[in-house]
């Protein structure tokens, strides 16, 4: 009110129903104020660093055997709980484990250069370096989409990728890139950290 409005502080604190103390601390805090709790400790967090070296050396132990180990003498549950947040970590990873993706969750865009001579007009041909093309592949569906574009130019990939959403009909969350330098900051004119 006092910044958009113009109203004065006692105006504020009248319509407010509040102090007028209360007012300048709102105009000078960087912003609303919120309760913030200390979190909260638990009877495990003394044992954890033995539950870790426990972890380390034999990731599959059973909680049960962990307890006894350490010499827990309080409620399973807690313990328990713990042990399942900390064992991922120590898991070795699982060989036949799969990546999954929801539909219209990502997808991947590289550049391919076909190995060819292309015939571009008056005599002229392209060798296989100067013919990006741009693909994308939906990791849900596999659909593959590809366009041919001029130069590996950040405007000509734009333009490209423009194309290809179009022939997609929607936009992935999210479109990961393998390394391409005109579309990573520094290539791209853009300022570090922006994609």
């Amino acid at each position: 009110m006092h910044r958009s409005e113009g109203l004065p502080i006692k105006a504020i604190a009248r319509v407010m129903g509040c102090s007028r103390n209360t007012v300048r601390a709102a105009l000078a805090a960087d912003g609303p104020r919120k309760y913030e709790r200390a979190p909260a400790r638990s009877v495990v967090d003394a044992v954890e660093p033995r539950i870790r070296e426990l972890l380390a050396a034999y990731p599959t132990m059973p909680a049960t055997v962990i307890a006894e180990r350490i010499g827990w003498t309080r409620g399973l549950t807690v313990l328990k709980e713990r042990v399942r947040e900390l064992r991922p970590v120590y898991l070795p990873p699982d060989p036949a484990s799969r990546t999954s993706y929801v539909a219209g969750e990502i997808a991947q865009c590289d550049l391919w250069f076909p190995p060819i001579q292309l015939p571009v007009g008056f005599g002229q041909t392209r060798q296989p370096t100067q013919l990006p093309v741009l693909t994308m592949v939906t990791a849900y569906a596999r659909w593959l989409l590809a366009v041919l574009v001029p130069s590996r130019k950040a405007e000509d990939l734009f333009a490209g990728w423009w194309q290809l959403l179009e022939q997609l009909g929607a936009v992935p969350r999210v479109l990961v890139w393998d390394g391409e330098g005109a579309i990573g900051p520094e290539g791209a004119g853009l300022p570090a950290g922006r994609p």
